[in-house]
């Protein structure tokens, strides 16, 4: 004996067949029984029937979308969903152009590097900070350079000078293996070049008080080191 079963369709919505792809569920789409509405106009409109709420979206030419599934009951709010989907895409694109992205970059130098491309590197990690990235120096030895250590803590006090106001140290000298490193942080606003202030001088006037620059602070702590 075979059985038949008919089961009665609901009436189909074109506006049910377009997917909610941030997971919010719409018009009959939404499962609860009863839903807490909001209208159109962001008025409080209570808890009520999903199949009234639906309607009310309906006449008014819009959608019913579930904007928080997880409230008891759930929260939903007659709008037009495409309009709204837009929107939120909107945002998301403008936070993420707003957001400032730091990069570790990384510049190498040996003990014996010679002058000339001490300041070809030097420049680098300039350009690197007036970016907005922080940039880690480290100086690489190799075999018995490692019993002249002093040579890279001399140097580093030289990088230091040369970088001055443009960045602040924010990771002191230290040996890691067999490498003499370091890391820097952009000290003024991203994207904007300032003109770097000698770092002999050592002193700025803030608020009529004379304060050690960070490279000043930055040359002590690799004396004491030294």
């Amino acid at each position: 004996m075979n059985l038949f079963y008919y089961q009665e369709e609901k009436p189909i919505n074109p506006r049910d067949n377009r997917s909610g792809g941030d997971n919010i569920r719409i018009n009959h789409r939404i499962r609860a029984p009863q839903v807490r509405l909001i209208g159109a106009d962001g008025a409080q409109l209570g808890v009520m029937e999903t199949r009234k709420a639906l309607e009310l979206a309906m006449n008014a030419g819009l959608d019913l979308a579930e904007i928080s599934p997880t409230s008891s009951p759930p929260v939903c709010k007659i709008l037009d969903y495409g309009k709204y989907k837009y929107q939120q895409k909107k945002k998301a694109q403008q936070s993420k152009k707003n957001q400032v992205v730091t990069v570790l970059k990384e510049v190498q130098f040996r003990p014996q590097t010679g002058t000339h491309d001490i300041e070809y590197k030097v420049k680098h990690v300039k350009d690197f900070l007036e970016d907005g990235n922080k940039v880690k120096v480290s100086i690489r030895f190799r075999g018995r350079e490692m019993a002249h250590t002093d040579l890279g803590y001399a140097l580093i006090k030289q990088i230091i000078d040369m970088v001055g106001s443009l960045g602040i140290v924010e990771q002191n000298s230290k040996m890691e293996g067999k490498a003499l490193s370091l890391i820097f942080a952009p000290a003024g606003k991203v994207g904007t070049k300032k003109v770097a202030k000698p770092a002999e001088t050592g002193e700025v006037e803030k608020d009529k008080k004379v304060v050690p620059t960070p490279a000043k602070q930055a040359v002590s702590a690799v004396k004491s080191e030294g």
